[in-house]
C-alpha cells in the first residue's frame, strides 16, 4: 500500500475539492493541508452513472505532484475496472468503488490492491446494504452516501443512520467507516455517534463564509471527536 488507511486520525476529515475552486485548485489543497485535513476526497464522475461530469485521472495526477496528503479516490462510473490502473498510476492513495456497478466486487478490490492502492466500496442510500457485506473482508473502508451521488452541497439524509451503524457492526477496528454527502458540524456528530470515522466535507470546508478552511476543519473534527467519546 502506498499510505494507509487505517493509521489516519480518528476522526478524519476528508475536504472534498469538488467545492474547491478548480482554478486556484493548487491552492486550495495547499490551504487545507495548512488547516490540518487528514485526507482529500477526489469525487470522479463519468456523467453515465450519475449526471456530472467531474475529475479524471490527469487532474488527480496534477494533485498527487503538489501534495503528500492521502488522495481518497470515489470513481462514480459506471465501469470502473475499466479505470482503476488509470487512477492507480495517477497517485491515487485509496480507491472507493460503487456497489451497484461491480458484479464482482471481491475481484475488482483484489485488482486495487494489486496496483498498491487500498480499497473501498461505497453505495447510495437506496442501495442493498448485501451488495456491500460481501466485499468487507476485502476491503479497508466502506462509504456510506448520506446523499444520493452526483452533485455536492445537498442536505444530509438521516435515514443512512441506521446503515452505518449496522456497517459498522461488519467492520474490524483497522477498517474505517466514511461518509459523504452534507456533512456540517450538526450532522457530522450524527455520523459519528452511529459509528463513522472518515467525513467527507465539501461546502463546509471550501465554502467557508470567512474563508478560514483551518477553523472549519477544526469544528468538524472536534462536533466528531466529541460524538465518537460519548
Amino acid at each position: 500500500m502506498k499510505r494507509s488507511l487505517h493509521q489516519l486520525a480518528r476522526p478524519a476529515i476528508a475536504p472534498s475539492v469538488l467545492a474547491s475552486d478548480f482554478a486556484y485548485l493548487a491552492d486550495e489543497i495547499a490551504r487545507v493541508e495548512q488547516g490540518g485535513a487528514d485526507l482529500l476526497h477526489v469525487d470522479c464522475m463519468d456523467g453515465h452513472f450519475v449526471p456530472n461530469l467531474t475529475i479524471g485521472p490527469v487532474v488527480v495526477e496534477k494533485m498527487r505532484a503538489v501534495t503528500e496528503l492521502f488522495l481518497d479516490v470515489h470513481l462514480m462510473l459506471s465501469e470502473p475496472a475499466r479505470y482503476i490502473q488509470a487512477f492507480a498510476e495517477a497517485g491515487a492513495d485509496n480507491i472507493t468503488f460503487h456497489a451497484e456497478v461491480a458484479s464482482e466486487p471481491e475481484a475488482l478490490a483484489d485488482r486495487i490492491h494489486e496496483l498498491g492502492c487500498a480499497a473501498g466500496i461505497t453505495i447510495n442510500p437506496d442501495g442493498p446494504l448485501d451488495l456491500v457485506k460481501r466485499a468487507v473482508p476485502h476491503v479497508e473502508m466502506v462509504l456510506l452516501m448520506t446523499i444520493y451521488a452526483g452533485f455536492g452541497g445537498q442536505r444530509f439524509l438521516p435515514e443512512v443512520l441506521p446503515a452505518i451503524r449496522q456497517v459498522r457492526g461488519w467492520l474490524t477496528d483497522e477498517q474505517r467507516l466514511e461518509v459523504d454527502g452534507g456533512i456540517y458540524t450538526g450532522t457530522i456528530a450524527e455520523a459519528a455517534a452511529a459509528g463513522a470515522d472518515v467525513f467527507v466535507a465539501g461546502t463546509a470546508v471550501f465554502g467557508a463564509a470567512d474563508g478560514d478552511y483551518g477553523r472549519s476543519i477544526a469544528d468538524l473534527r472536534r462536533a466528531a471527536a466529541a460524538a465518537l467519546e460519548s
